[in-house]
């Protein structure tokens, strides 16, 4: 299904002409709608950051660090991925939904300055002060839709978030950070299987402050060079209010630009398809 951009979906869309969507596919099948019934059901959505192409907006990118930007879709196109995995499996109890906010960031007449506010979909007002941070504006109000309209039991996004994240950990590994143990348990649990390699990182709270002595509940970057990947993550847990949340950063992982993976030639690695298949059967 498509809905038409939300509230800072739509802020973040105004870098280019056309206004923003959000798509929503669901995997509700016969057999996962009777184990429902049953409470042996349940139900997980995954949010993939959908940028078709990033220039960073008024906030404009240097040109070299422009030249994969196609990629920044790659969250959206992992979760696609997944289904299309799914729709080929018959022993799946749960109910997938799956949610794609989807813009471009391009400067234009009507793109989003920095300076302006923007109101999510939860009432919180953001101020934008980057418009190259865009991506986790798009994530906010997919993450408040899918708690508020779809009552998951577990939210996962992915989402070629932060280039602090590639700073850490390197471009094979992916970092992961959320709200609740079990949510990370879960990751951690299926990589076993699969090889996918990921990495837990900290939501040190203390470095939200960074991001909340603005003139809005919240400002969109903070905290400068420092602990980037910590600091978008806890942007984004204010826009769950109480669903297990697990947040993947596929900045480095999405993307082989090296030929770093021994058996993944250049390109999009579709990391994430085989973990999150892998936790949905085994959920």
């Amino acid at each position: 299904q498509r809905h038409s951009g939300k509230r800072v979906v739509a802020s973040a869309s105004r870098i280019n002409v056309d206004s923003g969507q959000v798509f929503r596919q669901a995997q509700d099948t016969e057999q996962s709608r009777s184990a429902r019934m049953t409470d042996k059901s349940k139900t997980i959505c995954l949010i993939g950051k959908s940028i078709i192409f990033d220039s960073g907006g008024l906030s404009l990118k240097p040109s070299d660090s422009m030249m994969d930007m196609k990629i920044d879709m790659a969250g959206g196109a992992t979760v696609l991925g997944i289904f299309k995995v799914l729709s080929k499996l018959d022993n799946i109890k749960h109910i997938i939904y799956g949610i794609l906010p989807v813009c471009e960031n391009m400067p234009s007449g009507k793109a989003m300055r920095p300076g302006d506010i923007a109101t999510a979909m939860n009432g919180k007002t953001i101020e934008i002060l980057n418009t190259d941070a865009e991506g986790r504006l798009t994530l906010a109000d997919a993450l408040s839709y899918a708690e508020k309209k779809l009552a998951p039991d577990l939210i996962i996004d992915l989402a070629t978030l932060t280039g602090a994240c590639m700073v850490a950990l390197g471009k094979e590994i992916t970092g992961m950070l959320g709200n609740q143990e079990v949510g990370l348990k879960l990751l951690e649990n299926s990589t076993k299987n699969t090889g996918e390699q990921l990495w837990r990182l900290p939501m040190y709270k203390r470095y939200l402050k960074k991001m909340t002595n603005g003139i809005a509940d919240l400002k969109n970057v903070g905290g400068g060079r420092w602990g980037g990947t910590i600091t978008a993550a806890l942007f984004l847990n204010e826009f769950v209010e109480k669903t297990t949340w697990v947040h993947l950063d596929i900045a480095g992982s999405a993307y082989n630009d090296e030929n770093s993976y021994a058996v993944i030639s250049k390109g999009g690695t579709g990391w994430g398809v085989e973990t999150l298949v892998e936790l949905i059967k085994n959920y």
